[in-house]
């Protein structure tokens, strides 16, 4: 399958502080991958690589076989990026701007503009101006979509939006991005939207990428386990289980082991566990699992 993304021996400072070393990760054509992870880990840094706004401390970061760097200007007209769901231009009404915009791109769609300004209700007159920040970022997405891109890159795509139109745009995102074969990278705070959107899940700690797999094989194997221990013990992550934490007595933890294998390792570690219990997650639970709930 051919990628779309490919990024080899990534690694990026700011000043003297390491953000991350040597990681590596591709997006295949396609494909929507969302990219989770805590406050300062990298996912803003890694957007910036990949639009090409930041050039990496060292590594390959290629976009259509091309680094980002050095791409050909017919190739960058494939690219659509939304940075923090801003728009410029907030003097101009819906009309206008889509008018302004479409001039620069030769495969312009005006019809998947107008198709989301209309699913958001906003009227074609009202001001950029006047809009709320969840809908001024919509705007900016519906811009993109009417560029017709073959990558999209968002940074938190559902910047500001209330439940309901959040659940509204990831449908309509979804459903255009797999009927137009696009390939998608995008990151957000609101875990529920990325489970509902996404085919692949990346992972990102403080240095490393922890995970990248479907979406669908993350929840069909991750799994939580909890079980008593004596007072007061402690038990160490191992790469069976992720961040174990006692409360209590009652210990939790994160594996895709299945229940027969966990119950074999916790023997072979001499864990003192009993009475152990075993649920299925979902993304926010595997992601807290995986990454530390501190």
């Amino acid at each position: 399958m051919e990628n779309i993304i490919e990024c080899k021996n990534l690694t990026h400072y700011y000043g003297k502080r390491l953000i991350y070393e040597d990681i590596n990760f591709t997006v295949p054509k396609g494909r929507i991958l969302g990219l989770l992870g805590k406050n300062g880990t990298g996912k803003t840094t890694t957007i910036n690589i990949l639009s090409g706004y930041l050039k990496q401390h060292s590594g390959e970061c290629r976009l259509f076989g091309q680094e980002i760097q050095r791409m050909d200007p017919s190739l960058r007209q494939k690219i659509g990026i939304l940075i923090e769901g801003h728009v410029q231009y907030q003097f101009m009404n819906i009309q206008q701007i889509e008018k302004f915009y479409s001039a620069f791109y030769p495969k312009w769609k005006r019809e998947a503009y107008y198709e989301l300004m209309s699913k958001l209700k906003v009227a074609p007159k009202q001001m950029i101006s006047r809009m709320s920040c969840g809908q001024r970022s919509q705007v900016a997405l519906g811009l993109i979509l009417a560029q017709n891109p073959e990558l999209l890159i968002l940074d938190d795509f559902s910047l500001g939006l209330d439940s309901g139109y959040r659940r509204l745009f990831v449908d309509y995102l979804r459903d255009y991005a797999r009927s137009e074969g696009k390939t998608v990278f995008l990151t957000s705070h609101i875990i529920q939207d990325m489970e509902k959107l996404i085919d692949d899940c990346m992972i990102m700690d403080y240095g490393r990428i922890l995970i990248q797999k479907p979406i669908k094989e993350i929840l069909d194997t991750a799994r939580k386990y909890t079980f008593n221990v004596p007072d007061g013990y402690e038990m160490k992550a191992t790469e069976d289980f992720h961040y174990p934490l006692a409360i209590r007595g009652t210990l939790e933890t994160l594996s895709f082991l299945n229940k027969e294998s966990v119950e074999i390792k916790l023997k072979e570690l001499g864990i003192p566990y009993s009475n152990l219990q075993c649920s299925r997650v979902d993304l926010e639970e595997a992601f807290i699992g995986l990454s530390g709930k501190y």
